[in-house]
């Protein structure tokens, strides 16, 4: 083999793959997520089946196999109930620190632990209150109907999250209207150079590329 391709194969192994993790009823064509598989070439979507029937340890496990299959270092980009799915995956398999998910970002993660969950969510409840064994961003807008922004920020602290208030962008998916939504790849990418090495988790991740109203306040230490 020679040393060109020898460096094509180790740049594969070691450059991480962004899984995207669907919530309910999966993602359409309008999603920033399916948006992103589209135009990034590191993304691709964690098929985990059963999109408007879900159950919690079907979803968990196939989120594992796409994890284990990936090859190589894995952050992981989750919208909706897909944080749930994310959350229950680290409690289950207690991987070791930052490998193989490397890092997360969490969208607009819904609230599974009052009366009034709709019941085809309502097994995703209780949320696991653990911290999570990688870097990640809880990103929560102050309007969504699932989820209040406190409750949002709660979910963040439990699972020593950093934390963006996004503002007023519902649940922050394809009615929010954000296209490739830049600023949340802004939030992947810090989360992708700090699984390469190139900067610490805590640094990547100490101010906000949102409008400078919007404030991202750490909640927990995060370092690599």
């Amino acid at each position: 083999m020679s040393s060109t391709v020898e460096n094509r194969a180790e740049n594969f192994r070691t450059t991480p793959l962004v899984l995207t993790v669907p919530g309910l009823d999966n993602s359409g064509p309008g999603h920033w997520q399916s948006i992103w598989e589209r135009e990034r070439i590191d993304c691709e979507r964690a098929d985990l089946g059963m999109w408007s029937n879900p159950h919690r340890n079907s979803w968990v496990t196939a989120l594992n196999n796409s994890i284990r299959q990936a090859g190589r270092p894995v952050i992981l980009a989750a919208h909706s109930l897909g944080c749930l799915a994310v959350a229950w995956w680290a409690a289950l398999e207690a991987q070791p620190y930052g490998t193989p998910v490397a890092g997360a970002l969490l969208v607009a993660p819904p609230d599974v632990d009052y009366g009034g969950v709709d019941p085809r969510v309502a097994g995703f409840g209780p949320a696991p209150k653990i911290i999570l064994p990688f870097p990640s961003v809880v990103i929560a807008s102050s309007n969504d109907r699932f989820i209040d922004l406190s409750r949002a920020h709660g979910l963040a602290k439990f699972w020593g999250s950093h934390f963006v208030n996004m503002g007023e962008a519902g649940h922050i998916n394809a009615d929010s209207g954000l296209g490739d939504w830049r600023e949340g790849q802004v939030w992947l990418d810090r989360l992708v150079a700090a699984a390469n090495g190139e900067t610490r988790a805590a640094d990547a991740l100490a101010t906000s590329p949102f409008m400078p109203s919007v404030v991202a306040r750490p909640v927990a230490p995060i370092d690599c």
